[in-house]
């Protein structure tokens, strides 16, 4: 090891404890003992650890300023989350800088420096699709950087988040096809990379074998944009090339499933007579189409309320991290409309 570049993990690894414990010793965290605070700054000295920008930045004054990371503004879910961040953070003295990625890595990355150097007290973070290495996330962790992750959760141990119950939303809605009449359910799933995506197609593929019927391969389409012509194009192709056609679909969100029902009308199948279709997340125009799009609502507005409450509770120390063992998990609700209603109550 080269003097001077000794690094938290370096100080958590002779001592046998966790690179967050020495963070907060290093800053006399409360909760930690003075006998571990002794010992680390021991070890600190021996190895000339020295702290780099990120560390120092975290001992300056507060700027009372939260930065916001997410993958799009014109999201719905993503908008209701805005507004309950936004109303926390008001209401505790604390302004918002928000960025979007627009689904690119190097962007967020981008976001991650501009905040920093504006001494950010921390983050709200939903990472992008692009997004399978989490070690600039990683890093800032290991310095005692607060951060709360939601919706999308990182490969990142006990890392604190905010998610919703994404397994049991799609199992409900699946479920719902189900006991109207439904037999032979696609699914227009998600990127393969995010948690939330492989929740959904979980909890789709556990509802079809709980309730006896067979999960076919050939009807489970990835749908990485989530656009409504990619719900177009996955289902035109369900329709015309499979030679066992669905009668119902389950998209991983509500663009998808306007995409489906497009190639629906298109091939002058009726919804919901011939197809049942149901989407996820309740954008505002599930409502006004016709037919009104049954989806999986999520819990926006409470998500961004949590998240912050527990992210300003951590920048003034009111809450160790280290108490979080696992994601805080809200529930959601199945808004039943008219795609999906075939059978009479």
């Amino acid at each position: 090891m080269k003097i001077g570049q000794a690094t938290i993990k370096d100080i958590a690894k002779e001592l046998n404890v966790s690179s967050s414990t020495v963070s907060r010793a290093l800053k006399d965290y409360p909760g930690i003992s003075d006998e571990t605070k002794r010992k680390v700054k021991e070890v600190a000295d021996k190895l000339n650890y020295r702290p780099n920008a990120i560390a120092l930045s975290l001992r300056k004054s507060r700027s009372f300023t939260i930065g916001v990371i997410i993958p799009e503004v014109v999201h719905f879910f993503f908008s209701t989350v805005i507004s309950g961040i936004e109303e926390v953070a008001s209401s505790r003295g604390y302004n918002v800088i928000l960025t979007q990625t627009n689904e690119s890595l190097a962007r967020e990355k981008s976001s991650l420096d501009t905040m920093l150097s504006n001494q950010i007290d921390g983050f709200l973070i939903s990472f992008s699709k692009e997004t399978t290495d989490f070690d600039h996330f990683s890093k800032l962790l290991d310095y005692g950087y607060p951060i709360v992750f939601f919706d999308r959760i990182p490969d990142i141990p006990n890392a604190i988040s905010v998610m919703i119950d994404d397994y049991q939303g799609a199992y409900n809605a699946t479920s719902h096809l189900i006991e109207q009449g439904y037999t032979r359910i696609a699914h227009l799933a998600g990127p393969k990379n995010l948690n939330i995506s492989k929740e959904r197609e979980r909890g789709y593929r556990e509802a079809l074998i709980n309730h006896g019927l067979k999960v076919y391969p050939e009807f489970i389409i990835e749908c990485p944009f989530g656009t409504n012509e990619e719900g177009f194009k996955a289902t035109e192709y369900l329709i015309k090339k499979i030679n066992l056609k669905p009668d119902a679909i389950f998209a991983n969100n509500d663009m998808a499933a306007v995409g489906a029902m497009l190639a629906c009308k298109a091939e002058g199948l009726k919804i919901p007579e011939e197809m049942g279709i149901v989407g996820f997340s309740n954008w505002q125009f599930c409502s006004i189409i016709e037919p009104s799009l049954s989806s999986v609502s999520q819990p926006g507005f409470k998500i961004g309320e949590k998240a912050t409450s527990m992210l300003l509770d951590m920048i003034e120390k009111k809450l160790d991290p280290d108490t979080i063992t696992a994601p805080i998990v809200l529930e959601t609700e199945l808004l039943i409309r008219k795609s999906s209603v075939r059978l009479s109550s």
